[in-house]
């Protein structure tokens, strides 16, 4: 039996465990959802979206599909996984369970809780099936089971004109007390009008052992919302990660998603934005740096359907050994989007021989009073800039670091939190294999 037949012949399992309300709207979308699944499957690299990405080497586990409990675990060993440095609302999950004694949620000026609780009481259970499966794709096989076996999440709702005081950090570790665990986890997230939210999410195996972690999650942004969203990638190299964001916005909305991708096994990156409004503006920025057999692939869509919105997209690329990139952006502008600005970059630097990356922008523009650019750079090192920074006296090891960090410091200069922002640079400098002598 393979992996789709086992989830197949799993599901009624899964449904018998009472995992989401049954009396929910989620369960009519969970049952449709799986036959999505059914009809879709895996991606293979038959389909175009998947080109450049297979999954066939780690579709041959044998995963665990329902982790029973919670494995305990001590502040003191994932601490430094959290932005411990702020306070912070937190949100963490142990294998796919819910842990209360690591997490900090509130019902205060927000709802800042899980997924699983909302259901049960009605105030909640109105929104989430209000949205839940409204944004997310319904003809991508692996949204679909995510969307089949979702079973435990992170729920934000921000209500009208609430500036939430405290970023939220969304945190899912896996302790390898499973050889091979599979986890499903599902995020919503609601901005209210005039509201305003900053987000921290990120994945972390705690082990060697197998793990496949297919994430879907949906924002919507309302009138005047603002959304600040924070993804960190920096996995073991056994553990894999398809990450699927859908992003709904409505009028003058600002929602912001940055990914830095550093480390795991095969990482996926698909991120959509869905304009349902005027005067709209959604940034995606993105920075990898990966050495080894380490693969990354970020997937953008932006789908400007009104007049007078704005896209801004950069993404950067390092890649060392026989690592793998793919940049797929994509933007649509429909008829009707007249006025629209969209800005689209990608600039790879190689320091691998063997290191590749597939870059394929896209623009689909069907409106004629438009303002659109897209640009893609794949090189190496300047060596003329090399040499004269070797020659005012850096060691070339330093000059490299020196400029590889420069080349990713337009994308960590939009961090608005600071103590993220000088994560990421030691996380750059310890990627990068250099010390540079300042303070970051």
């Amino acid at each position: 039996m393979d992996l789709k037949e086992k989830l197949v012949a799993s599901f009624m399992a899964f449904e018998n465990k009472g995992n989401i309300d049954l009396d929910s709207k989620v369960h009519e979308i969970r049952t449709a959802a799986l036959e999505s699944f059914e009809k879709y499957g895996f991606p293979s690299k038959r389909n175009e979206e998947w080109k450049y990405t297979s999954l066939n080497s780690i579709l041959k586990n044998d995963y665990t599909l329902f982790p029973q409990s919670e494995t305990a675990i001590e502040l003191k060993e994932v601490k430094k996984y959290f932005l411990h440095e702020i306070e912070s609302f937190k949100i963490v999950f142990i294998d796919g369970v819910y842990s209360s004694f690591l997490s900090d949620t509130s019902h205060e000026m927000a709802d800042v809780c899980i997924l699983s609780s909302a259901l049960k009481q009605p105030k909640y259970k109105m929104v989430v099936d209000h949205y839940f499966g409204a944004v997310a794709s319904t003809e991508d096989g692996l949204t679909s089971l995510n969307t089949a076996f979702s079973k435990e999440g992170a729920f934000i709702h921000i209500p009208k004109n609430v500036v939430l005081p405290k970023p939220v950090q969304i945190l899912n570790f896996s302790t390898g007390s499973e050889k091979e665990i599979m986890l499903q986890p599902r995020n919503l997230i609601v901005v209210g009008e005039n509201s305003h939210v900053q987000i921290y999410e990120r994945h972390q195996s705690l082990s060697d052992n197998v793990v496949l972690t297919n994430a879907v999650t949906e924002v919507f942004a309302h009138k005047r919302a603002i959304a600040d969203i924070y993804k960190i990638q920096n996995d073991n190299a056994n553990a894999s990660l398809i990450d699927n964001t859908y992003i709904q916005q409505k009028e003058s909305s600002i929602v912001s998603v940055n990914t830095f991708s550093f480390g795991g096994n095969i990482t996926r990156n698909n991120l959509e934005f869905h304009h349902e409004g005027e005067h709209i503006t959604s940034n995606l920025n993105g920075i990898t740096v990966i050495g080894n057999k380490q693969h990354v692939d970020n997937h953008t869509l932006v789908h400007h359907k009104t007049e007078n919105c704005e896209s801004h997209e950069m993404y950067k690329g390092i890649y060392d050994d026989r690592s793998t990139g793919v940049f797929n952006g994509k933007v649509i502008v429909d008829k009707e989007a007249q006025k629209t600005n969209a800005y689209q970059q990608n600039d790879n630097v190689l320091i691998g021989d063997k290191a590749s990356i597939n870059a394929k922008p896209q623009l689909e523009i069907f409106a004629d009073d438009v303002k659109c650019s897209h640009g893609c750079t794949i090189g190496q090192l300047d060596d003329s800039a090399l040499f004269y920074l070797q020659s005012r006296g850096i060691p070339k090891k330093e000059a490299k670091g020196l400029m590889l960090f420069a080349f990713c410091n337009d994308v960590v200069e939009k961090i608005k939190i600071p103590a993220l922002k000088s994560r990421i640079n030691k996380l750059l400098t310890e990627k990068l294999d250099v010390e540079l002598g300042m303070d970051l």
